[in-house]
């Protein structure tokens, strides 16, 4: 094999990629990680992080878990799962990116994994796992610090995915909840930087937290349009919400489908941040998606079927937890977190973690039907082991 000819193509196209960029792009060049890693002489940095992340165990676990309707999947396929809307952010953060000459293998390295540290039954699942943490005396959960958690500290055996700190930078600050007017990004950020950041948000304080990379401004404004949306049709799939329901303004103005809706919000993001050192929707569309998303909360993520679930995994969350700590300490090795994560893991992960953040480690990495069955295991007579 002629290595020098591969590495010599592999530069020219690096320049070539370098020329066509804006300048607020992040160059491959810029990349780094915390530990060296060899060069792929076909692959940029970011294009490595990307195919760790699509090979990885977590990534494998997204078409098992709930985007917004818990237990829907096992009656209907076609509603969302993680999955889908990872896909979703993937697809239309590239769109994005491509208009404004960006770093597309960073856009899609983040976009395909910044939702990793779900756990199961999306934000009730995340909020009753959250519970049981602070219960036994560990910080909140929440799931863009275990995305990160996974990629450093879980996968591959507890080595951790060794990836980019643009790529690690965007996981953990892809926080699509908080509704920005304009994403700019902060450069100067450190990895001192996102550990306090974990420190505060674990604890319960606001904080002001913008991606270092206009990469990520764009994956986390593409989390937003793409679950908006998506979530207005899987209601009215579910008979929750009839479209003409849908506010008559937001309707005129975004369109009343998920195409319509996601259409007029890529649009307004490209063309009020092309050849800027910032990304943004235009005040008047912000207006109406601030309208929508109030709309959403209001009938759908607060709909009575919707509680009851949430109560349902209140409670059984509270068991698991409560269970697997007790396996740990008893050394129960036929339990699953032995069977199936502990004994995958090597002593640098079995030193440094707890016991309650190993429960919750596991439970965080569930699929729904793997949850569910597990939840079978230790309620169901007879059914134990």
């Amino acid at each position: 094999m002629d290595r020098t000819k591969l590495e010599n193509i592999y530069k020219d196209n690096i320049e070539h990629a370098s020329n066509y960029y804006s300048p607020f792009a992040c160059r491959n060049e810029y990349a780094f990680r915390l530990k060296k890693d060899a060069t792929c002489y076909m692959r940029t940095p970011f294009a490595v992080d990307r195919d760790r992340i699509l090979h990885s165990g977590a990534y494998q676990r997204y078409q098992g878990k709930t985007q917004v309707f818990s237990f829907t999947n096992m009656f209907d396929e076609e509603t969302s799962n993680r999955s889908l809307h990872t896909t979703y952010v993937s697809q239309i953060s590239r769109t994005i990116g491509n208009m404004l000459r960006m770093n597309l293998e960073l856009v899609e390295a983040i976009a395909l994994g910044h939702d990793l540290g779900h756990p199961p039954f999306g934000h009730d699942g995340e909020i009753a796992l959250s519970k049981s943490c602070v219960k036994h005396g560990i910080e909140q959960f929440h799931h863009n610090i275990q995305s990160l958690h996974i990629v450093d500290n879980i996968s591959h055996q507890g080595n951790g995915l060794n990836l980019t700190f643009q790529v690690r930078d965007g996981i953990i600050s892809h926080d699509g909840e908080v509704h920005h007017i304009v994403l700019k990004p902060n450069r100067k950020k450190t990895e001192e930087d996102i550990r306090v950041y974990i420190e505060k948000k674990k604890n319960g304080r606001k904080v002001d937290w913008m991606p270092a990379t206009m990469e990520g401004c764009v994956v986390r404004i593409s989390d937003t349009i793409a679950y908006i949306g998506q979530d207005i049709e899987d209601a009215i799939r579910l008979n929750i919400l009839k479209r003409e329901e849908i506010p008559k303004d937001c309707a005129e103005y975004l369109g009343n489908t998920n195409s319509q809706i996601i259409d007029t919000l890529v649009k307004s993001v490209i063309l009020n941040s092309f050849e800027k050192d910032f990304v943004a929707f235009d005040d008047e569309t912000s207006h109406y998606l601030q309208k929508l998303k109030k709309f959403n909360y209001s009938r759908i993520y607060t709909d009575g079927n919707v509680k009851k679930a949430r109560t349902i995994i209140d409670k059984s969350m509270e068991i698991l937890f409560e269970q697997y700590m007790e396996d740990i300490e008893k050394k129960n090795h036929h339990s699953k977190i032995f069977t199936q994560f502990l004994n995958r893991k090597n002593k640098k992960y079995m030193n440094i973690f707890s016991i309650t953040e190993k429960a919750r480690d596991f439970i965080a990495t569930m699929t729904d039907r793997y949850y569910n069955e597990e939840i079978k295991t230790y309620l169901l007579p007879g059914s134990f082991y």
